[in-house]
């Protein structure tokens, strides 16, 4: 019985310029190349799956993933094509749905196939021309359940095999390398490089460990297709969380936008078979970083109360935690303009940080120390100041005390986007002396960095400088930012 047009199929392969017979070629090739000898698509089967619907047989959907993420330079996956079956979400949306609470094999394939086509890339290209981010609503709405206290992932009661679901049911999930189940041991030389590629990002930005990131999600989420003793595989969830959310937001620093949002939630999902909705909250609060940076404040905001609803301490959640989500909540209010709500989020983010607790922190909060709490109030002053002057003065205060904290801990890249606040703070009052200082001394350091979030911050400071800019002085320090900034990537022809 057709199911209708495939409107997702069909919107992909508009965007090849390949004719329908020109698909079934591909389709054909590749999977000889996989060594599936016995695919023989035409020009009809190719028409079926758009115009009726029809779900073809495994392996072609993967096939057709394959050649579709090589042609349009992004990350396609089965599920983007239309070509597996799921339970509408809560409001109705179009938007693909997460993996259902206590469905872990199909969080694990997710995640398989989602960081094996990304690696399959090798970063040809950035953002193809039809990727899109989800809008924050449907993000929410995929999580909500289960952060604000629905069902919990029961991780430790699966039995049987790992599986997948194909069309003909529920099959086997068999990977061509095939890792096997891990020890103590390997879990924790797993979260030992977590801790290494954490530490690189916060030095360097991005741009240059994203792929072994990315390789290394994906040999995790191999080890998470064999089961494991339950305390061992929440460990080995918990890992895949703190690289997704990793490989998130080394993507958002290169401008892999619609890719890093697709960590980020994946992120959250293996946060919930873990059964840590603070981990999955900051996942989420990530992602309305994202937002932020791409000034879609209004979704943040519908992001933030998620994560917020996420971390109530009878969830676990450390006062700390709560503290760091308070500053992206407060961002969200200044990019509004929203003085009085900024104020109220940084004064409860302030009281909770200073409350002592009796748990050490886990590890992906370890990083939000003094500096990181003086660098965000920074940056959310900095934000408001556009709108309101009196917060000139806070934004001064807490850039300067960030960069005083920061100097030798190695975190050279934070640093930096401290120096980019404090200058662009100073151009917002009208004190170019000062903001030449401080602009002159993130310049000195913006080729240890190979972030595009710190190079789009650096636009905004010349921007922001544009007022003084019949100064000799400020009309060099122009020049030297225009050089500092790299050329803009062509597009990739489709």
């Amino acid at each position: 019985m057709s199911r209708g047009p495939n409107t997702r199929l069909a919107d992909h392969f508009a965007l090849t310029g390949w004719s329908k017979g020109e698909l079934a070629r591909l389709v054909n090739r590749r999977g000889a190349a996989l060594g599936e000898q016995q695919l023989s698509t035409d020009t009809s089967r190719v028409r079926r799956w758009i115009e009726q619907g029809e779900i073809p047989r495994d392996p072609v959907p993967r096939v057709l993933a394959a050649v579709f993420t090589e042609r349009l330079g992004r990350v396609v996956t089965t599920e983007d094509l239309g070509l597996e079956r799921h339970r509408p979400t809560r409001s109705g949306s179009t938007a693909p749905p997460p993996t259902e609470p206590g469905a872990p094999d199909r969080t694990a394939a997710v995640l398989t196939e989602f960081t094996g086509m990304d690696l399959m890339l090798n970063r040809r290209g950035l953002v193809g021309a039809s990727a899109a981010l989800a809008a924050g609503a449907m993000i929410a709405d995929n999580l909500h359940d289960w952060l604000t206290g629905g069902a919990v992932a029961g991780a430790a009661a699966r039995p049987g095999p790992r599986q997948v679901l194909t069309r003909g049911g529920p099959r086997p999930l068999i990977e061509a390398y095939d890792p096997g189940p891990v020890g103590p041991d390997e879990v924790a030389a797993l979260e030992r490089s977590v801790e290494v590629f954490r530490a690189w990002d916060a030095s360097r930005g991005g741009g240059l460990q994203r792929k072994a990131v990315v390789g290394q999600l994906n040999e995790v989420g191999g080890l998470l297709t064999h089961h494991h003793p339950a305390a061992l595989e929440r460990r080995l969830w918990t890992v895949a969380a703190n690289l997704a959310v990793l490989a998130g937001w080394m993507s958002h620093d290169v401008g892999l936008e619609p890719t890093a949002q697709r960590y980020f939630v994946i992120a959250a999902q293996a946060a919930r078979e873990a059964d840590d909705r603070p981990r999955a909250a900051e996942a989420v609060s990530r992602a309305a970083r994202q937002m932020l940076h791409l000034g879609r404040a209004d979704e943040a905001l519908e992001l933030m109360q998620l994560a917020r609803a996420g971390t109530r301490p009878a969830d676990g959640a450390l006062p700390r935690t709560r503290a760091m989500l308070g500053t992206v909540e407060a961002w969200a209010h200044a990019s509004l303009g929203r003085s009085e709500d900024t104020r109220r989020a940084l004064g409860e983010a302030e009281a909770l940080f200073v409350q002592d607790t009796d748990r050490p922190a886990p590890s992906w909060m370890q990083l939000f120390n003094e500096a990181e709490l003086h660098g965000m109030q920074a940056l959310v002053y900095r934000t408001l100041a556009e709108h309101d002057a009196r917060a000139v003065p806070a934004a001064v205060h807490h850039a300067r005390q960030a960069i005083r904290l920061r100097q030798r801990t190695g975190r050279e890249r934070s640093a930096l986007l401290d120096r980019i606040t404090l200058a662009s703070v100073h151009w917002i009052a009208d004190e170019p002396d000062a903001a030449l200082a401080e602009a002159g001394r993130a310049l000195d350091s913006i080729h240890q960095t190979s972030s595009k979030r710190t190079w789009d911050r650096l636009r905004e400071m010349h921007r922001l400088s544009a007022r003084h800019q019949g100064l000799p002085a400020v009309a060099e320090l122009r020049e030297r930012i225009r050089a500092a900034l790299p050329a803009p990537r062509a597009p990739r022809p489709i």
